[in-house]
């Protein structure tokens, strides 16, 4: 399920031979990750707060991990997990009340 929460830093990293999205309000995440044994930890600074949607369409409009299948996988994973958000269209009935008199 998607969120509306949102982050300034994103990236992909691989634990136990699985390569994942990350997603983080502060560079320095890198350096928990590496302590916690995260290899091929590779994080951007977005241009601003976005939601996970977004991120995953800025990271494939800049081409982010573009000849590199585990992190193309990861970034599928990601957007499908994260669809973005569509127009939702809303519908209100009006209920008619009779008025006597």
């Amino acid at each position: 399920m998607a969120t509306d929460k949102k982050f300034t830093v994103a990236g992909v990293s691989t634990l136990n031979g699985k390569t994942k999205i990350r997603w983080a309000n502060d560079v320095m995440r890198i350096k928990i990750l590496a302590k916690n044994g995260h290899t091929n930890v590779e994080l951007i600074e977005l241009p601003h707060e976005m939601t996970k949607a977004e991120i995953v369409q800025h990271m494939r409009s800049i081409g982010f991990g573009s000849g590199n299948p585990t992190t193309e996988a990861a970034i599928k994973y990601a957007e499908k997990k994260n669809p973005a958000a569509t127009a939702a269209v809303t519908t209100t009935a009006v209920k008619a009340e009779a008025v006597t008199a």
